[in-house]
């Protein structure tokens, strides 16, 4: 049921009916249609708002164009050809005059010119009727994939809204936990005025690096900043790191470590090296016991 719901809220049936999924993505949405009826019920639902939409915004014809139509049946009408009043009698008996159409033709005639004029005019404004569904059809559909764009920036924004909000509750909740240990990494000769915060949960292992505490100059492609934990005088290796920004995350997770007395920072080509270039040590910090 859950998962039912949370496909109708993707925004994919508005693309199925608008017929902008490809093939695989169509039977997807058909084989969910098939397990949940919730989901065949919102595809009849999103059919029907469209095909109302179309209906109410459609244009009706101006007045003056079923005139226009007849004048023109009415010009383009070849007139009927008359019946000579002088006909010779084949022999010297008086011949008799027959209709050259039968009684009632012409009443007849007029029926279905009128006819074929209202024929002419319903299917001049079944086009133009067709024509402007097809157009109000169109706009409801960029509609559609505006909104559709719309939503996911919103969730996008929820989403980091969320994040933020639980990493800040994370950093406020540091204090009440012992086992957290924050250590303040100052800078050395080669930039005196660096500086970062690491975060170490000693009993969960776990290592964070602050992002909005991040005082290092932003580094190129071809290199990355990478952490180093120092346990009884031999450096661990806790992964890589940029220095960006437009960072997406205030808390930036490295490797865990079980034990540590310093933590220390040294700028290496892109993807980390297996020991430390000394030289290039920019922050380093003693853990606080």
């Amino acid at each position: 049921m859950e998962e039912g719901k949370a496909y109708i809220e993707s925004g994919i049936l508005e693309l199925y009916v608008l017929g902008e999924l490809n093939e695989q993505e169509q039977h997807e949405v058909e084989a969910m249609a098939a397990q949940y009826p919730e989901v065949k019920q919102e595809i009849s639902a999103i059919e029907l708002a469209m095909e109302e939409y179309a209906i109410q915004h459609s244009v009706q014809p101006s007045i003056g164009l079923a005139n226009k139509i007849l004048e023109k049946i009415e010009a383009a009408t070849v007139a009927t050809p008359k019946v000579s009043e002088n006909l010779t009698p084949a022999t010297p008996q008086e011949a008799k005059i027959l209709p050259l159409y039968p009684e009632g033709y012409e009443s007849k005639l007029k029926t279905l010119r009128i006819a074929l004029i209202a024929c002419a005019v319903l299917l001049i404004v079944a086009g133009i009727a067709l024509y402007t569904a097809h157009t109000e059809l169109g706009t409801a559909k960029e509609q559609i994939i505006a909104l559709n764009q719309d939503k996911q920036k919103f969730a996008n924004t929820v989403n980091y809204m969320k994040e933020t909000n639980r990493e800040l509750q994370t950093i406020a909740d540091m204090p009440n936990d012992p086992d957290w240990k924050i250590v303040k990494l100052a800078g050395t000769k080669m930039d005196p005025q660096a500086k970062m915060m690491v975060y170490w949960h000693t009993s969960g292992r776990h290592v964070m690096v602050d992002n909005s505490k991040m005082g290092l100059p932003k580094n190129d492609q071809a290199h990355q900043y990478q952490l180093w934990a120092l346990v009884n005088g031999k450096p661990v290796n806790l992964g890589v790191f940029d220095v960006k920004a437009d960072t997406t995350h205030i808390l930036l997770k490295m490797k865990e470590i079980g034990s540590a007395q310093a933590f220390a920072v040294t700028l290496e080509k892109r993807g980390g090296v297996a020991s430390p270039t000394m030289d290039q040590m920019i922050v380093m910090g003693s853990v606080s016991i």
